[in-house]
This record gives structure tokens, sequence and C-alpha cells, in this order.
């Protein structure tokens, strides 16, 4: 059964959007892949997923017309607006910057400089991995700590009060950030069999319950 809610995929031309899409349509949700500004405000929840260089997924925000857009939807779920997602690189867009394309400014709807992932480690950090959390989140209802979830990336977003969930691959690393109704994974939730499905799901729920 298809939800009555709109969920807004923000189709920038960068990599596999439309995977994000099914799978929210998998758990139920009413998701469109779209560019249109009209819908995007219509609807009831955004996400932005993200694949490959912050550089290039900035500058395909700006050339599509849905750099302003995007920030302002993420610092309103911040406020209490309508629900937002970011996804792999779409988290990293949310914050200042990235060590990754320093001439570029992100999303700034977060504080802080996404950075390269330091240590003596491949990358990317390409690979199913668990994460943890210390706090019960609607994010994480119905899943055990230590789920198992897969990753693809070589730069990671800062360890700050918003972070709910962190996994180790050389060192402590940032795995998801809740802040008001703003969500966003590093992992892939698409991409992470049942336990993924089962945030997308929590995710669309959420977006009910507003």
């Amino acid at each position: 059964m298809i939800g009555k809610h709109l969920i807004a995929v923000l189709d920038y031309g960068i990599g596999n959007l439309r995977s994000a899409q099914k799978a929210l349509e998998y758990v139920g949700a009413n998701a469109e892949l779209t560019s249109d500004p009209s819908v995007i405000k219509k609807a009831d929840a955004v996400v932005l997923p993200g694949v490959g260089a912050f550089g290039r997924c900035i500058q395909a925000l700006s050339k599509t017309g849905l750099f302003e857009i995007a920030s302002k939807s993420a610092v309103d779920a911040i406020n209490g607006g309508k629900f937002f997602l970011g996804i792999c690189v779409g988290l990293q867009l949310l914050f200042e910057s990235s060590e990754e394309s320093p001439e570029l400014s992100g999303l700034e709807a977060l504080s802080g400089k996404v950075s390269l992932i330091k240590g003596d480690v491949k990358r990317p950090h390409m690979q199913w991995n668990k994460i943890s959390w210390n706090q019960e989140s609607l994010m994480f209802e119905g899943l055990e700590n230590g789920e198992w979830m897969y990753f693809v990336h070589s730069y990671v977003a800062p360890i700050t009060n918003a972070t709910v969930a962190t996994c180790h691959y050389g060192e402590r690393l940032c795995a998801a950030q809740i802040n008001g109704n703003l969500w966003a994974t590093q992992f892939h939730p698409e991409k992470s069999g049942q336990g993924g499905l089962r945030i997308l799901k929590n995710f669309v729920d959420s977006v009910g319950g507003v």
C-alpha cells in the first residue's frame, strides 16, 4: 500500500538516485524523483541522496537550481519543519565545507567540515560495517544495536552532538545524524538489506506522524 504522504527525492542528475526512490516505494512511501520546485515545496518530506564527489554534487545542485531548495529544506527540518533525509554524500553536503572540494561551500545546514578518513586504512571505506548507537532513536526502532550497514566513502562528517550512530574504520566515524526532523546517514540504507529498509520505513512512518 502506497502512503498518502509525498516524499520528494531530489533529482539533480547525480548517480543512481532512482535506487533510493525505489527503496522508499518498497517500504510503502509515495516517493517521487523530481527537480520541480513546486513538487518539492508541496511534498511532506525531502530526500537528498548523493554519490561520488562532494564538489560535483554541489555543482549539480547549483546547476539544477536545487541548491537553495535543499539548503532551506534541511534548515527547516532542523527547526521542526517537514522531515529531511540525507544519504551518503547527501549527509556530507549538509555541512559547511569538505576537504575534498575546499573551494566550494556546502549547504551549511550543519556546522563543521567534512574530512578525509584518517589512519592506515584503505580508502574508500567500501564494505559492510557495524553501526552502534548510545541513545534510543526513532531511526533505529525495531533494530538491534550493532546492525550491519553498507558504506562507500572516503570522506566523513565530524562527530557532533547530533551524531546518533558511529562505526569504526581506523577510527570512530560518524554513521548517522539526527537534528530535529533532519535525518542523515553516511551508509546507504537502500543497499543495506532489511536493516536499511527498516530505517527507511521508520523515516516514512515519522513523516506520517508529523
